[in-house]
């Protein structure tokens, strides 16, 4: 009885785990394919946020020279790139994140699909785009 019980918390904890977007993602360039960066996403005062953790293919020690406001000129290393996604249903919608290879910033949505995180920047015209980032840890 107590091994199943044991075994039974276990197997929610994993599942749970499954399902979350916090984690450690590595982001995929969607034109060239090629790995680009690791992403930690971590819950904070309810919301979600995201900050680089590794650079695949950039110098670690490259500044955000495009970035708009007090992030202009700061390390990519540690750079919080999405921030403020709220909980709805089975997703998070209204945050931004931010490109720091021109600087613009989109509205985001995050949602889990085959357990790897979605993430579509829209354009305030409309337009979007979609990545597919895939888990790390």
């Amino acid at each position: 009885m107590k091994f199943s019980l044991t075994f039974t918390l276990l197997l929610f904890t994993v599942i749970g785990f499954s399902q979350s977007a916090i984690g450690l993602w590595k982001t995929v360039d969607d034109r060239t394919g090629d790995a680009r960066s690791h992403i930690e996403i971590y819950e904070q005062d309810g919301l979600l946020f995201g900050k680089i953790k590794k650079l695949l293919d950039t110098d670690a020690k490259t500044l955000c020279d495009q970035c708009p406001g007090d992030k202009k000129n700061t390390p990519l290393m540690g750079l919080v790139i999405i921030e403020n996604m709220k909980p709805y249903k089975d997703y998070w919608k209204k945050g931004k994140i931010l490109d720091p290879e021109d600087g613009s910033v989109y509205g985001c949505d995050l949602w889990l699909e085959d357990g790897n995180l979605k993430v579509k920047g829209k354009h305030w015209t409309g337009l979007y785009r979609t990545q597919t980032w895939y888990r790390v840890e």
